[in-house]
């Protein structure tokens, strides 16, 4: 087999399969998506609840429960998108989506109300960013990460754009015609980019890295599969109780709203940096003590949030520095199946790993509303989170897998090899160095990383 052909088989792609549209057309969808489906409820819901007497609360409900329809539908789509590819699941999706804001706009009752939201679910799973991670890791890999970095930059500007003009709409006309335009414009721009953009070839899936037996089954069954699920579970539910606890933690503080919505606001900016921050976070740190660390420190940021009341300048700061933990940790969890199990079964691993996190997401700001009266105020709250994410930080440790260095394709395996102690191992370092000079020598971009790789095994780093 020939160089060029040994680096194809070890990503299962080429650069050649990478269609051009797919990245720019992914862009626009996720913010069209997130930003319309998702965004768009938290501005309209006081109107909504204004105009038909229903409770905050049960609204509110409504649209979480689409959130845990989301995750349980995601492992579904995991398994379509392996065997066929994210054409069909995403431009159904994008129709779906399209139909189920025009039921909520529609809807006469409560009962109405809710089958529009589940609807909505269902198409969250087929449009969100699992379906997006899912195609680009199968067309971009060993170079995903780049990939995933730029969609996710383009979904956070999601709220920045349409909740804006989402309060337009609603300033000019009644909230049912609002989401009747908005589901009009989920139509135009996700349908046919969906339909069109992604309808190269779905390469076939790359064989599993040697470390893993047994197919799926076998991950899923093992301890380090449901450990890395238990660790993201827990991390989900502190992550996005802090985003909604942050507004009433600093109102307790003395904040105005005022004030305090703009160090939530700012917090987002942070996510948005983070995010292009976790490519070289990846290089220089092995998968897992790139999850530990993250989960540490968001840890530390809500302990810190937890404990201290001012000034308003150091809250806004950890504000900041806590939205930039979260910006990495959305690229931390793309990325952690291909880091441990390679991208053969990526739809489905990830369908299953990130379900119960979804779902715990989901819930977590309820949640949190509930727990902080009985736990004296919302510093109690952040108190009891930052344990929950310590707690994850340590089960992060029992997630590492058997993989061996010199045998692992990809950049996972460099990373993991100059950084991950769980990865250096004494197997295989001439398989390793062999292959990962094979490697650089495909072309002068990659070279480095094989001199940086025969430089670490003379220092002897392993």
């Amino acid at each position: 087999m020939s160089n060029l052909q040994s680096g194809v088989a070890a990503t299962g792609t080429g650069v050649r399969s990478r269609p051009r549209a797919v990245l720019p057309a992914l862009c626009l969808t996720q913010i069209t998506s997130w930003g319309i489906v998702y965004y768009a409820f938290p501005v309209l819901n006081p109107a909504i609840t204004a105009d038909t007497g229903w409770s905050a609360g049960v609204t509110t409900a409504a649209f979480s429960a689409a959130l845990v329809v989301s995750a349980v539908a995601g492992i579904y789509v995991g398994r379509v998108l392996d065997h066929r590819g994210p054409r069909t699941v995403m431009t159904a999706g994008s129709v779906l989506a399209s139909l189920s804001l025009l039921v909520i706009a529609a809807a006469p009752n409560l009962p109405a109300f809710f089958v529009g939201w589940l609807l909505a679910g269902a198409a969250m799973a087929a449009i969100f960013y699992q379906p997006a991670f899912a195609a680009l890791t199968r067309w971009w890999a060993p170079d995903h990460i780049r990939a995933l970095t730029i969609v996710t930059l383009a979904g956070g500007l999601a709220s920045t754009v349409f909740a804006p003009l989402t309060a337009i709409l609603a300033d000019h006309m009644s909230w049912r015609a609002t989401y009747t335009v908005l589901a009009g414009i989920l139509a135009v721009l996700t349908v046919p980019a969906h339909a069109i953009a992604l309808k190269a070839p779905w390469p076939p899936a790359p064989p599993s890295p040697p470390h893993v037996t047994g197919g799926h089954e076998h991950v899923v069954r093992s301890r380090a599969f449901w450990t890395l699920a238990v660790t993201f579970t827990l991390s989900a539910f502190a992550m996005y109780a802090v985003v909604i606890g942050l507004v009433p933690l600093l109102i307790e503080r003395g904040c105005t709203t005022t004030q305090a919505a703009w160090a939530l606001g700012l917090g987002g900016a942070g996510q948005t940096l983070g995010r292009t921050l976790y490519a070289t976070l990846a290089r220089r740190l092995g998968v897992t003590a790139r999850t530990v660390t993250l989960i540490a420190l968001g840890a530390l940021t809500t302990a810190a949030l937890a404990a201290v009341g001012g000034p308003y300048a150091v809250l806004v700061a950890m504000s900041v520095f806590a939205g930039v933990i979260r910006g990495n940790l959305t690229l931390l969890q793309a990325t952690a199946v291909t880091d441990r199990w390679g991208t053969t079964h990526y739809g489905r691993l990830s369908g299953l790993l990130g379900a119960p996190a979804h779902a715990a997401a989901a819930l977590a700001p309820f949640a949190g509303a509930v727990l902080a009266g009985p736990l004296g105020g919302y510093p109690a709250l952040f108190a009891l989170l930052a344990v929950l994410s310590t707690a994850a930080a340590v089960t992060a440790f029992g997630a590492r897998t058997e993989q061996v260095p010199g045998r692992a394709g990809g950049t996972a395996g460099f990373f993991a090899c100059l950084a991950d102690p769980d990865t250096r191992s004494r197997r295989g370092r001439a398989s390793w160095s062999g292959s990962l000079g094979r490697f650089g020598k495909l072309n002068g971009r990659n070279h480095r990383h094989w001199r940086a790789g025969t430089a670490c095994h003379r220092r002897g780093r392993w």
